[in-house]
């Protein structure tokens, strides 16, 4: 038997599902009926239990009354908003507490000052992105106080993508525009999400900016990544023609890449990238004969003996040299119970003529070509989800035929930049970090009082915020 409803409005909405159960006493769903009755009971509330109730039709048309209220204008306009906009950056403010090789001096050549002990806007970044199914465009802004307050465009690009069923990497997108350019890990890392303040030497030698003007098509499949991209070569850091092309031909750079869960716990990022293509060399313009007087014993009289003729030179063409480059490079990140992330990063570079941000290269100047090696190792761990810690050595050398006149002797020596930085953070996941680096640096550019190359003490303690939003 069913219990009676003593209420009859709930008796009217109700009664035919306890017909339909007096007609069937066996049904194994009886509990189940009666729960989605009482439910519902619930659910209209006390006026129902009045015999108050609105009919349902009465509410669907009242429903139906407040959208046809809705204006014309906000009608189209709802309908003409394809796309979906979002909008993201950062600010990262640094204090240069401790830097070696700081003066209180100014440069004879540039007049700009030696001092590096100073606060510094380094990077404070505004990026939009608005995207529909198939297309896109992406634009991002900087500002920052290194050089002075500037404010430039740092990314602008427009893509097509025909969009992979999970929704995660395209299986096909063409992009173009300014980007950054597609080489191994470092290069292409978002600044925020890096631990350590800053690229490796080899990274901001090879690829000063990390942002490039160009075209390039990239997709992926399953756990399988690829990038082809042509470029003009000359990126938005790069000390000569920033941004600019002084030369018809193009830069390849093709990249295929891994990325890959294990077991859940640990994720696998690994790839081979190539670069080939084309750098300039300015030369010279001519010069005409010059005399030079030299007053030897200071008699301010003109001797014929300190009279000197510097001969004029030819003009020298503008040439072009070939450049190319391969690298490797694998990201390790396992979960770690109750403590967190361990990331374990590698890259390794072998380029030739490819520098364009520490020393140039220029194989026409110098006679030869130029061969550059570099590489790092960096092991960071999440204590929890508040503090993280890293340590970091990174390698490279932008000359490794380099050698010297000694005597009667031509030796080789060692023009290698190599980098120890040790990292502490403390940040929220969700607003920002605060972090204090000590960076041992070590190169053979100093001079002893005899003319020795020696190690030049650049040693610093920066710390920075970090705020994201």
């Amino acid at each position: 038997m069913l219990a009676p409803v003593r209420s009859l409005s709930i008796r009217s909405l109700c009664f035919p599902c306890y017909t339909l159960m007096a007609r069937f006493p066996r049904c194994h769903n009886r509990g189940a009926v009666r729960n989605l009755l009482a439910g519902l009971a619930l659910l209209l509330g006390p006026s129902v239990v009045r015999g108050e109730a609105p009919s349902l039709l009465e509410r669907v048309h009242k429903l139906e009354a407040q959208l046809q209220a809705l204006t014309p204008q906000q009608s189209e306009l709802w309908r003409r908003d394809l796309f979906a906009v979002r909008m993201n950056g950062f600010v990262q403010v640094d204090a240069v507490l401790y830097r070696q090789d700081s003066l209180d001096q100014l440069d004879g050549a540039t007049g700009q000052p030696l001092n590096e002990t100073r606060f510094v806007i380094r990077r404070a970044r505004l990026r939009a992105e608005a995207d529909a199914k198939y297309v896109g465009a992406r634009l991002e802004l900087d500002g920052n106080t290194i050089a002075g307050t500037q404010a430039r465009l740092l990314g602008a690009e427009a893509w097509s993508e025909w969009p992979a069923p999970s929704g995660l990497i395209p299986y096909l997108g063409a992009s173009i525009g300014l980007f950054k350019i597609p080489f191994g890990r470092e290069v292409q890392q978002y600044d925020p999400e890096r631990l350590f303040l800053e690229r490796s030497s080899m990274m901001k030698a090879l690829f000063p900016g990390e942002y490039d003007l160009g075209v390039k098509v990239y997709g992926g499949w399953k756990f399988l990544r690829y990038t082809l991209a042509g470029m003009n070569g000359e990126p938005s850091g790069e000390q000569a023609f920033a941004a600019r092309d002084p030369n018809q031909s193009k830069d390849l750079v093709l990249r295929l890449g891994i990325d890959s869960e294990i077991f859940r716990v640990v994720q696998l990022r690994a790839g081979i990238s190539g670069v080939y293509g084309t750098g300039f060399s300015p030369g010279s313009l001519s010069s005409k004969d010059v005399l030079s007087f030299r007053d030897d014993n200071d008699d301010g009289q003109v001797q014929p003996s300190e009279i000197q003729v510097i001969r004029g030179r030819a003009a020298t063409p503008s040439q072009n040299f070939t450049r190319d480059a391969i690298g490797i490079d694998a990201e390790l990140t396992a979960q770690i119970p109750r403590i967190g992330a361990l990331q374990i990063s590698a890259e390794l570079v072998w380029a030739r003529n490819l520098d364009r941000g520490l020393v140039p290269a220029d194989p026409i100047a110098s006679g030869r070509d130029l061969r550059e090696l570099g590489y790092y190792l960096g092991v960071t761990q999440c204590i929890s989800q508040y503090a993280r810690i890293g340590i970091r050595f990174d390698y490279y050398d932008p000359d490794s035929d380099r050698q010297e006149q000694r005597g009667a002797l031509r030796v080789p020596i060692s023009t290698a930049f190599s980098t120890l930085a040790v990292t502490a953070a403390v940040q929220h996941p969700r607003y920002g970090r605060l972090a204090v680096e000590y960076n041992n640096n070590r190169n053979a550019l100093g001079r002893s009082a005899a003319g020795v190359p020696t190690t030049l003490g650049r040693d610093s303690v920066v710390a920075r915020a970090q705020v994201a939003f």
